[in-house]
């Protein structure tokens, strides 16, 4: 009936993982199921102890790393905050030059300066002009015209 313990410690270990999700402690839970594999086939305690260690070091040195990686590859780098608005597409609300301006982007009113990258052309655009972002400046948002060919439709 030892087997049940070992079982009942990889449970508990599997739900701290879910915790924690570092994979740490479910490589553990896999060698506390060794562990219990012994018991169930009638191994003395101290084989069911190396048995565990060595399933545990196993894992966590050679399967871990390995799952980490894997893992991380497959979970896609979502852009969130400030980050997400850079590349966006705004709409100018009033004219916006290099002192300032207002533009609508994502639904809402931000403050806008027009990016010292822009040559030539207009300093300033009026508004209703399409824009994008290229920076986040505080709480301000710098913004570049739309070039003619980044603005077509796609068909």
């Amino acid at each position: 009936m030892e087997w049940l313990l070992w079982v009942g410690g990889a449970l508990l270990l599997i739900v701290i993982e879910t915790m924690t999700a570092d994979l740490t402690f479910l490589m553990i839970a896999g060698g506390a199921l060794g562990g219990g594999l012994t018991s169930f086939l009638g191994g003395p305690v101290w084989a069911q102890v190396v048995v565990f260690a060595c399933v545990s070091t196993l894992l966590l040195f050679a399967v871990r790393p390995w799952a980490k990686r894997r893992l991380a590859a497959a979970t896609p780098q979502m852009k969130t905050n400030v980050d997400a608005l850079i590349g966006r597409s705004a709409v100018t609300i009033t004219p916006v030059d290099r002192e300032g301006g207002r533009v609508r982007l994502g639904g809402e009113e931000w403050s806008a300066r027009l990016a010292p990258s822009v040559q030539g052309g207009e300093p300033r655009l009026e508004a209703g002009v399409s824009v994008t972002v290229t920076q986040i400046d505080g709480a301000v948002a710098v913004v570049a015209p739309v070039t003619a060919s980044a603005a077509a439709p796609a068909s």
